[in-house]
């Protein structure tokens, strides 16, 4: 299978700028989703995308289609930076900035789904680094989980342990929350 940015990635290694552009709008969402869901931060996530960038525009020359797909390797370059980033300042990570609510939404509704995300991103948070960053790559970066295993440098069996071991995690997480806020109704 071809990877659809060969073309442009040999472009970017030429030194062609529109290419470097192209690369840039096609992935910068993805780039910056993954370093918000890892660092909880939106400001550091752009930081993290930026450097993808500027790796891009420096390697682009040595990087060899058919080794993996060169969106495989930007993954797995701002993982490591985010990574690099946790380790570095010894957190888990910051808060985000909650979703933009729709207008037109009650607000005992807005309120509620803003709180509901905030539980979730929360628990997102308390993870291990590596079962967040499983998460992060198969649920919200849509990869396969070879794709994913690939990008942590981890066997399938192994992302599929720590999507395990995430999912359970968040489950009891939440679900002793919500047990908590229920019992906190009850007596109030």
């Amino acid at each position: 299978m071809r990877d659809p940015d060969e073309d442009l990635v040999r472009r970017v290694g030429a030194g062609d700028r529109r290419a470097a552009a192209e690369i840039v709008r096609r992935h910068l969402p993805r780039m910056v989703g993954l370093a918000r869901r890892m660092l909880g931060d939106a400001s550091e996530a752009e930081d993290v995308a930026q450097e993808v960038f500027l790796r891009v525009w420096k390697h682009a020359a040595a990087w060899k289609p058919g080794a993996a797909k060169f969106e495989t390797w930007m993954h797995r370059v701002a993982m490591n930076l985010c990574l690099d980033r946790l380790r570095r300042v010894g957190r888990n990570a910051g808060d985000v900035p909650p979703d933009t609510v729709d207008g037109r939404a009650s607000a005992t509704r807005a309120l509620d789904e803003r709180q509901r995300r905030e539980r979730v991103r929360d628990a997102l948070q308390k993870l291990p680094e590596r079962q967040r960053a499983a998460l992060a790559l198969c649920y919200y970066q849509d990869r396969t989980n070879i794709e994913a295993a690939e990008i942590l440098g981890v066997s399938v069996d192994a992302l599929e342990s720590l999507l395990s071991r995430a999912r359970r995690t968040l489950k009891s997480a939440l679900a002793a929350e919500r047990a908590d806020l229920l019992s906190g109704l009850e007596t109030g």
